[in-house]
């Protein structure tokens, strides 16, 4: 995979019901690691919610994804302002791999690789309940891995959710029912 692909991939179905994704970051194993563990650093690009690094830890992920950018965007109809969600931590290799249950249905791993001076995260989102979760599932986890691109670039992000929305039409496409 080349460096550009890396930044700018689209996740791809790896198996029925699992979406593969990665993204090639900026800065130390620490500091991309910092980004998934700590609260206040996954809250900038994804959901806050402190984490215990131990397996079998239950946690809790709350998402306001209208503070992740500058404007937000227009949210599609029928997403709150805020979001909750149960999870449970199931695998932890530090500084190496996390993965915890997504609520009550699939489960997410997060991978990551140093590259040089650079690191190599892959996110794997298995077992989602139907093809329309899917489908969100894969445009969620492009905007907010684009945020945390940004983010850990010290570039600004484009608009959440009018990325997300364009991003939601486009995995209609590549990933058909």
């Amino acid at each position: 995979m080349s460096d550009l692909a890396a930044l700018d991939a689209y996740g791809v179905r790896t198996e029925p019901t699992t979406l593969t994704i990665q993204r090639l970051l900026p800065g130390s194993i620490e500091r991309v690691w910092a980004y998934l563990t700590d609260s206040e650093q996954r809250r900038r690009w994804l959901a806050a919610g402190p984490m215990e690094l131990r397996v079998g830890a239950p946690f809790e992920l709350v998402w306001r994804n209208h503070e992740l950018t500058d404007p937000p965007g227009t949210p599609p109809e029928g997403f709150a302002e805020e979001h909750r969600m149960e999870s449970r931590i199931t695998a932890l290799e530090p500084l190496r791999r996390l993965s915890f249950t997504w609520g009550e249905s699939g489960e997410v791993s997060f991978e990551l690789e140093p590259r040089g001076e650079r690191v190599l995260l892959t996110v794997i989102h298995r077992r989602a309940p139907d093809h329309a979760t899917l489908l969100k599932v894969a445009a969620g986890w492009h905007a907010h891995l684009d945020v945390l691109a940004a983010r850990a670039a010290g570039a600004e992000p484009a608009p959440f959710w009018d990325h997300w929305n364009g991003l939601r039409q486009e995995y209609e496409r590549r990933l058909p029912a």
